[in-house]
């Protein structure tokens, strides 16, 4: 008998249709779902193992839709190889957008899925039994990137109860369309709450976070070439995520090196440590980079320091 550990849960797993991304959302209260329910793979799909969750499903899974068997055939092969699929949950979604999912009948009540266009959400061990279509009628109305709409389907899920026990841990994976993605670039989204008393809202906080980071990112190749658009999506980027710390420091840095604008790089620099308890410590960090030639223009750090506030 595959391992199976007990995330009584509620999932959604989903493909966007614009640029292909792959993911899964989940919350439960137990710790670290994260590890155990969501699993993907750039390109190729996304699935979701829960109620009684058969851990082979992930890699078994995975390797399937790899070889290019559509979502439907996997649920379908993966439960029939399985002798405790009565107390199983599954969802697959395949890189064309097909969707499959699972309830056994010995799942916990209220213990339901609904597979939509794209995506499938399920739940087991629900307070009530409006779980399920609230999460998808709050996710085919919601706008914004897959995260978000990913979120409100959470969101709706608890507004109606969430899991009877209440909730602990919750996780949200989101995996670029792009089977060849490497780095940073294969992982969209990989965010983790192991233990909290109101984890969704960490979720929230986490998203946030991470969306200023890759609207950041989008903004780094443009500043040689299109410098007046990257750096207005630098600055949403902060106001976005203002507790960034370290986003602030590198947007400051690269602007006085390898831009030669010092001005503007001190400018970012004031605003970020007026709000910190460290500032001798991010000060000191410029005068190493410049000891260990990090900094490539020659006394950049130096003026860049002397052009700070007091």
């Amino acid at each position: 008998m595959p391992y199976t550990p007990l995330f009584h849960t509620y999932s959604i797993v989903a493909r966007d249709p614009d640029t292909g991304q792959l993911g899964v959302a989940v919350q439960t209260h137990q710790m670290c779902v994260g590890a155990i329910v969501p699993w993907l793979e750039p390109g190729m799909g996304a699935l979701a193992t829960q109620a009684s969750a058969n851990i082979s499903f992930g890699p078994i899974g995975l390797a399937m839709l790899r070889e290019g068997i559509d979502a439907p055939h996997v649920v379908e092969a993966l439960v029939a190889s399985d002798p405790g699929a009565d107390r199983r949950q599954l969802a697959v979604v395949d890189a064309e957008g097909r969707a499959a999912a699972w309830t056994g009948e010995n799942c916990i009540a209220y213990a339901r899925h609904h597979v939509g266009a794209g995506y499938s959400v399920q739940a087991n061990m629900m307070e009530r039994d409006t779980v399920v279509p609230a999460m998808a009628e709050a996710y085919e109305a919601a706008q914004g990137d897959l995260a978000a709409r990913m979120l409100a389907a959470l969101h709706a899920a608890q507004g109606e109860g969430g899991d009877i026990r209440g909730m602990q841990s919750a996780a949200l994976t989101i995996v670029s369309g792009d089977p060849q993605a490497l780095g940073f670039r294969r992982a969209v989204y990989d965010l983790r709450v192991d233990e909290a008393g109101a984890p969704l809202d960490e979720l929230d906080r986490l998203v946030r976070l991470r969306r200023a980071q890759r609207i950041n990112f989008q903004a780094s190749p443009l500043l040689t070439e299109q410098r007046e658009r990257a750096l207005e999506l630098r600055a949403a980027a902060r106001a976005l995520a203002p507790e960034l710390e370290e986003m602030a420091f590198w947007q400051a840095l690269r602007l006085a090196d390898e831009l030669d604008d010092v001005a503007a790089g001190a400018a970012i620099l004031n605003e970020m440590l007026q709000r910190v308890d460290r500032r001798a410590q991010w000060i000191d960090l410029i005068r190493r980079l410049q000891d260990c030639g990090s900094i490539e223009r020659p006394g950049a750090g130096d003026e860049l320091i002397a052009a700070l506030d007091e």
